[in-house]
């Protein structure tokens, strides 16, 4: 396993917080329309559905053993944070939801050091706060003051945010033997059909069929599901073996200038 970063390990994390950083603006396009559980269910549906015949491929590959990290990636990773994010969306402007999503390294590093007895130096705590720092400042200077109101919705990113922590550390000490397009589409073959379940029995999508925005926004919920979820997962957990859970999650100090930057183009 490769710790330090190379010239391909930057440009992959450029590329997912160009994936990611789009994300917000597709779930704002979408909520006009469409409920956060139909959001979160069509885009993990979609990426399961894109991912299903390698999956299939792949499962005689991985133990019982790896199938019980999996599942809780599955649900870390993807799963429950798609929902979150929908639901903190509904009451939160994407670029606040920036600044709560660049907590991810912090409480990275905090899993990695509580979890699973990893050793950090000092100047990576210090090297984490500077860059959330950085991430707030660069946020607060384009949110027109909306950080003087809290809102309880960022509750649900604080949520997210360490979900991806725990995915991360599980993936970089439980599953490194395993290929990251293997640990992805696996994982999103377990939490497929839950977001059938959800989209059949706890919403009224299928009687929207002919509301106008309707198939717009389910086409960006399944390009959302397709790019910024199976796409992105893949290049997400390759990079957590190539280098660490803390390098890949230094990825949501990027995304807010992406996700801004769409903001002011809308």
């Amino acid at each position: 396993m490769h710790d330090k970063p190379n010239l391909r390990a930057w440009l992959l994390l450029i590329l997912l917080s160009l994936i990611w950083g789009s994300s917000f603006i597709l779930i704002k396009k979408s909520l006009n329309v469409l409920t956060p559980l139909e959001i979160g269910s069509l885009r993990m549906l979609s990426a399961s559905l894109v991912l299903l015949p390698v999956a299939l491929s792949r499962l005689k590959q991985v133990s019982f053993k790896q199938i019980k990290y999996i599942i809780p990636v599955g649900l870390s990773g993807s799963f429950i944070p798609s929902f979150l994010f929908a639901i903190a969306q509904t009451h939160l402007a994407s670029s606040i939801a920036g600044i709560f999503n660049a907590l991810t390294p912090l409480f990275t590093v905090l899993v990695g050091v509580t979890l699973f007895a990893q050793k950090e130096k000092p100047k990576v705590f210090i090297g984490v706060f500077i860059g959330l720092i950085g991430a707030i400042i660069l946020i607060a200077s384009t949110s027109n003051n909306e950080l003087n109101q809290f809102n309880y919705y960022a509750l649900f990113i604080v949520l997210a945010t360490i979900l991806y922590a725990i995915n991360s550390n599980l993936i970089k000490f439980k599953l490194h033997e395993l290929k990251a397009v293997t640990i992805t589409s696996i994982s999103m073959l377990i939490v497929g059909p839950f977001s059938i379940l959800i989209l059949i029995f706890f919403t009224d999508y299928f009687q929207k069929f002919g509301i106008e925005g309707i198939g717009l926004a389910t086409f960006y919920m399944s390009l959302l599901g397709i790019i910024g979820t199976a796409v992105a997962l893949i290049i997400f957990n390759k990079l957590v073996q190539l280098t660490s859970p803390l390098f890949t999650s230094s990825v949501t100090y990027l995304i807010p200038i992406v996700a801004v930057s769409w903001g002011v183009l809308d």
